[in-house]
């Protein structure tokens, strides 16, 4: 398996997440599921069979977890300068249409998150961008059409 880019900060979010899994969910699962099994008959037994599905979730997410933090790279965008677009960097990119401003940042693929600003090195804005250079136009191909933004400001925070 090739290495999983990601900034620290989606490393520490991955990670928190599997000591939940392993040291909260799980114990409680395991729990849930003893208490199931005193109620009897475990065929029709809705409860059982509910805890059964949340740990075969927990093991499968889990394994995941430990795979995809295994082969992560961290990468330390505040290390990285310049005003050609990589992988960490924060763009401030203008609609050349409606000149709405938008800004992104270029994270890992497990690490993305649209709401808090941050898209994945794979989406197709990001690959766009990336190798691109302050002032540069581009266009980005969408189910409505394409749309055309400028690059204004490239940040590595």
């Amino acid at each position: 398996m090739d290495k999983i880019p990601m900034t620290a900060a989606g490393l520490k979010q991955l990670e928190d997440e599997l000591r939940t899994l392993k040291d909260v969910e799980r114990p409680a699962v395991v729990k849930a599921i003893g208490i199931a099994r005193e109620h009897g008959d475990l065929k029709e037994n809705a409860e059982y069979h509910a805890a059964r599905e949340r740990q075969s979730f927990i093991e499968g997410r889990l394994l995941e977890l430990e795979a995809i933090i295994s082969h992560s790279e961290v990468i330390d965008p505040s290390k990285l300068s310049g005003d050609v677009v990589r992988f960490g960097a924060t763009v401030l990119l203008v609609d050349e249409e409606t000149e709405e401003e938008k800004t992104y940042q270029i994270v890992g693929e497990h690490e993305a998150d649209l709401k808090s600003g941050t898209i994945s090195v794979g989406s197709p804005l990001a690959r766009v961008m990336i190798g691109r250079s302050l002032g540069d136009s581009i266009e980005v191909k969408a189910p409505g059409g394409s749309k055309y933004y400028e690059i204004v400001k490239v940040d590595y925070k």
